[in-house]
């Protein structure tokens, strides 16, 4: 069975309102009606006609064929989408007066009944699932949250058309998600048909920057600043993490780009995985301006030291 692009067939957007559609409808029957048209497939192309005007003019039906989406192509290889026209009982029976295929697929009529709204026996789908993306923080990652966000969802408009409106969503953000992972919101996507349930809405995760922590996988990593005496000397100073600062003992002799690990003070483990660890990469910092008696320390250090880094 091929795909019908009604939109096509009637010459109008799929943004048409129905004064428009009716317009272009009467215009090209006119065109195309067989007892006038002098047009070699004028039967086929008034046959067309009709039943795109059939489902184009009214609201529910376009609605449910407009649920098909806008990437078929005319004549393209067609197969309704599985669940599509489930109904409540009963069984489909006769068809919608001598139209193709492709419209028994989509608009077949429940015997004793017809394409109604809802109710006993009547076209019934489920609304399509949405996707959207949220940015969450690092410490609500780590420790579970809930927000209230605004984003646009899509619901069906009074012309039987589908919209997108804003809505404000309370979110529950568990404690450990990840980055990439989704969020399901059961019946918040797009609302069914004839009384089928609404879709369901999948949240993307993507993590903030954070001013001090950057994330691989469950690990965090912070630059930490220490002085050239400190790095020298060795020192116990503090470092942030996402419960608070610790304190962290920094051997002598450190070097810049050295890691000082924290043990499962990253995320937290997802499941039956530990949490990740959290690595201070140390960033030895100088200082830009000295006073003179600092300098002349520096210069008796200088004479003094038999250290040659470059040798």
């Amino acid at each position: 069975m091929e795909y019908k692009d009604y939109y096509k067939i009637l010459g109008v957007e799929r943004s048409a309102d129905a004064d428009a559609i009716k317009a272009s409808y009467r215009k090209m029957a006119r065109k195309y009606h067989p007892d006038v048209s002098k047009e070699k497939d004028a039967e086929e192309r008034f046959k067309d006609l009709q039943e795109a005007y059939e489902v184009l003019k009214d609201p529910e039906k376009r609605a449910a064929y407009d649920q098909l989406g806008s990437n078929w192509r005319a004549g393209q290889e067609f197969r309704p989408p599985p669940g599509w026209g489930q109904q409540a009982a009963g069984g489909f029976g006769g068809g919608g007066g001598g139209f193709s295929d492709f419209f028994e697929s989509i608009f077949r009529q429940q015997q004793g009944g017809g394409f109604g709204s809802g109710g006993a026996g009547g076209f019934r789908s489920q609304g399509e699932d949405s996707e959207a993306t949220i940015r969450v923080s690092l410490e609500d990652a780590a420790q579970g949250a809930q927000r209230e966000i605004s984003l646009e969802v899509p619901t069906m408009g009074p012309d039987g058309r589908m919209r997108r409106e804003a809505r404000r969503l309370t979110v529950k953000i568990p404690k450990g998600i990840r980055e990439e992972q989704r969020l399901r919101m059961a019946g918040q996507g797009a609302p069914g048909m004839g009384g089928g349930p609404n879709g369901d809405l999948y949240l993307h995760i993507q993590f903030l920057p954070h001013p001090r922590f950057r994330i691989e996988g469950s690990d965090l990593y912070h630059d930490l600043h220490i002085t050239p005496w400190e790095a020298v000397l060795g020192a116990s100073v503090e470092v942030p993490t996402l419960d608070g600062d610790v304190r962290m003992k920094i051997p002598a002799g450190s070097s810049s780009g050295q890691k000082l690990r924290l043990s499962q003070k990253g995320l937290p483990g997802a499941g039956s995985k530990p949490p990740g660890d959290l690595y201070a990469v140390i960033q030895i910092v100088v200082p830009k301006k000295i006073g003179e008696p600092e300098k002349a320390l520096w210069n008796q250090l200088a004479e003094m030291s038999d250290f040659h880094p470059r040798r």
